[in-house]
């Protein structure tokens, strides 16, 4: 199945769903990882590397709305509480929230080093959109701190999907596995809101 339905995600948005959550682990691993471990005369490697990931996680995530809001989202269980579809709501904007606050704060932050990181694993160039050294502390700082905060809501997104398939027991996470054919409908399924 290509289009998502009220009921099923389509194999492009799983697709998309794991490539960004792969990325996104990958960014936050290396990120400390380079900043806190790796040898001070490797760090410019890294950063290019690192910048690379992060253009393309973008691409990825672009890529991913424009899906999204052409397709349907699948509907949540009828059984979740007011509390729980509203955090799951929340959830989901926070996340695409940060990782486009995280993306774009290290795309400004590309341009105000010693040497500019412009180009992504595939060796396409983008544009630098802030070249001011002055500010690189404070565009460093910022990504830290939403990088932290990404990591944070994934770790809770992490645990809200084990919640629904091992407490709960529907088919929120089933529906977003790979090479798990489609589940029935589940009943009492109510309308998704239209925010990504």
């Amino acid at each position: 199945m290509i289009r998502s339905t009220t009921a099923e995600w389509g194999w492009p948005a799983k697709l998309l769903h794991w490539l960004g959550a792969a990325f996104i682990l990958v960014l936050l691993i290396h990120g400390w990882w380079m900043t806190h471990l790796a040898a001070r005369p490797d760090r410019l490697a890294n950063y290019g590397w690192h910048a690379a990931i992060g253009y393309d996680l973008m691409g990825l995530l672009v890529l991913r709305l424009l899906w999204r809001w052409a397709n349907p989202v699948p509907a949540l269980p009828g059984d979740l509480k007011p509390w729980e579809r509203t955090a799951a709501h929340l959830g989901h904007f926070g996340l695409y929230v940060l990782m486009l606050a995280t993306t774009l704060t290290g795309w400004a932050m590309a341009g105000t080093g010693r040497v500019p990181l412009r180009q992504d694993l595939l060796g396409i160039e983008l544009p630098l959109i802030v070249q001011d050294r002055a500010l690189r502390p404070l565009l460093e700082e910022s990504h830290k701190i939403i990088a932290y905060l990404l990591a944070a809501l994934v770790a809770v997104h992490v645990m809200g999907a084990l919640r629904h398939h091992f407490v709960k027991r529907n088919t929120v996470l089933r529906r977003m596995t790979v090479g798990i054919g489609p589940q029935a409908p589940e009943e009492g399924l109510r309308t998704p809101s239209t925010t990504p």
